[in-house]
């Protein structure tokens, strides 16, 4: 058995606990971004492709140009600062249901073109061998065009 602890803190490493042994999650964020008239539309969809199931992730919104204040977010989301919303997911279980996100905001300006980066903050621990899938910068002009991701 001492061998096997000994093998486990070797392959995890010296600050991972024991408790995230094969706790895995390959978190996936697509969707798209428009902009147009000083308004940005965010549509977003975060999935869970396994092999373990998740409890709840935190998906990270932050934006090139700050947003204008005073603006109410569904209750899954906060504000981290005028240029960074944050959401939670809710429970992504493995190969399963999805999570989706729909924001309708306002800028602090008129910009010609922002940059958007959504990447996972959190996922509960897990961890996450691809995590190409869930991390995006999208350059989005005021075309209003839909910029997939």
């Amino acid at each position: 058995m001492l061998g096997v602890v000994l093998a486990v803190s070797a392959v995890m490493g010296a600050g991972a606990s024991a408790g995230a042994v094969g706790v895995e999650a390959d978190l996936a964020h697509h969707g798209h971004v428009s902009l147009w008239d000083g308004r940005v539309g965010v549509w977003l969809v975060s999935e869970n492709h396994g092999p373990s199931d998740l409890s709840q992730a935190t998906v990270r919104l932050a934006f090139s140009e700050p947003m204008a204040g005073g603006q109410e977010l569904p209750t899954a989301c906060l504000w981290s600062s005028d240029r960074v919303v944050s959401c939670r997911t809710g429970e992504l279980r493995a190969a399963g249901n999805v999570g989706e996100l729909a924001l309708d905001l306002r800028t602090a300006g008129l910009p010609d073109e922002l940059t958007v980066e959504i990447t996972t903050a959190w996922r509960d621990g897990a961890a996450d061998r691809n995590p190409g899938n869930d991390r995006h910068r999208v350059l989005v002009l005021a075309t209003g065009d839909p910029y997939v991701f």
